[in-house]
């Protein structure tokens, strides 16, 4: 008699049901594997099957992110609870108190950080600038604290695997590696266009001024940008700067379209500014870009210089000084020789490791060992 598939339920209170990560990556593997897998989400879209993963809908959210964080977190444990599973993964800060209530219960509690979160505090916009050490440190403390009784976490960095290993029972590092075959280049291939792209949220901290502030002085080089901006007092700003007439918005797109921008494009702009959250990142853009043969572009941070220079995939710039953007846009679009040995050089370090099937056998080994 076969064994019953065990049933993990994945929580988000924040994310989309159809999150890359949550859903595409780490669901619709597990259930691969063979686990029962469920994701409870709070977004009112209903529940369904979706890649053999079950979706359970909590409700959509209340206006503002404190009523979310006080009602959300709440109606999530009842969900779960009732779901009775032998696994809880849950990707949020604001569910740290749920999975602590579950491992109480006796259910392997797993806690998936995104991001380094403390770190991330110091840029965040919305936080007054003279509380955001305080709150920072307070977090950090906080973070660790709940952490400690989980059976694992799992990080999108090795950074951040390395933060969690003082402090968790056990620390994994699977990464936000790109699939192997979403971003191909055309069969075809195509001539590229005298364009650049940047794919992702639109915010200061992730330099898009100094990105805008660069195409004067790149004459004939448009951007292709797609995304949301931070708010709405920041495209009001990009939309004063000359460099704005050299940009194409395309707006919050779906993965085929963003398949051919990285197709149309010359280099990808992945040019995040030295913020403490950023400098030991992996940022799915930059291998998004390789995937599609894209060069990078990159801002000169140790661990990306050590990629991206290590592959001859692009180039690293002083993410803060627009002349030294502008310079390596010239030197890449006017050199098609150079676009295509670097987009090469990046779609093989991708097929060779940075990937989601690398990624994946990583969280699946976890699983394993935690439900044996």
């Amino acid at each position: 008699m076969s064994t019953p598939p065990r049933r993990i339920v994945h929580v988000t209170t924040v994310h989309p049901r159809d999150d890359i990560r949550i859903f595409r990556k780490e669901c619709v593997s597990l259930a691969r594997a063979g686990y029962e897998v469920v994701q409870v989400v709070g977004d009112g879209l209903g529940e369904a099957v979706v890649d053999g993963v079950r979706i359970v809908d909590i409700g959509a959210r209340p206006a503002g992110r404190l009523a979310r964080m006080r009602q959300q977190p709440r109606r999530a444990l009842e969900a779960v609870r009732a779901l009775a599973p032998a696994l809880v993964h849950v990707h949020d800060p604001e569910l740290l108190p749920l999975a602590g209530a579950m491992a109480r219960e006796g259910v392997l509690a797993v806690y998936d950080a995104h991001e380094d979160v403390p770190r991330q505090i110091l840029t965040k916009q919305w936080i007054a600038s003279p509380l955001r050490m305080a709150l920072s440190w307070g977090f950090e403390r906080y973070e660790n604290a709940r952490v400690r009784p989980l059976a694992a976490v799992v990080a999108a960095t090795p950074h951040i695997a390395q933060r969690f290993a003082a402090v968790a029972r056990r620390s994994v590092s699977v990464a936000n590696y790109p699939f192997l075959g979403e971003l191909a280049p055309p069969a075809a291939p195509v001539p590229r266009e005298r364009v650049v792209c940047y794919v992702g949220g639109i915010m200061r901290t992730r330099g898009i001024f100094e990105m805008v502030r660069a195409l004067p002085q790149a004459p004939g080089v448009r951007l292709l940008l797609a995304g949301n901006f931070e708010d709405a007092a920041l495209e009001q700003a990009l939309r004063a700067e000359p460099g704005w007439a050299q940009v194409d918005y395309l707006g919050l797109i779906g993965r085929e379209q963003v398949r051919s921008v990285l197709a149309r494009a010359s280099a990808g702009l992945v040019t995040l500014l030295p913020m403490p959250s950023y400098v030991d990142s992996l940022p799915i853009k930059m291998f998004e870009y390789m995937s599609a043969e894209l060069p990078v572009i990159a801002s000169d941070f140790p661990l990306w210089r050590d990629i991206v220079v290590r592959q001859a995939c692009g180039v690293c710039v002083d993410p803060a000084d627009p002349a030294a953007i502008a310079g390596a846009i010239r030197a890449i679009v006017d050199a098609p020789e150079r676009v295509q040995a670097m987009g090469r050089a990046g779609r093989a370090a991708v097929l060779d490791q940075y990937n989601w099937p690398q990624a994946e056998r990583e969280l699946l080994a976890l699983y394993e060992t935690l439900l044996p």
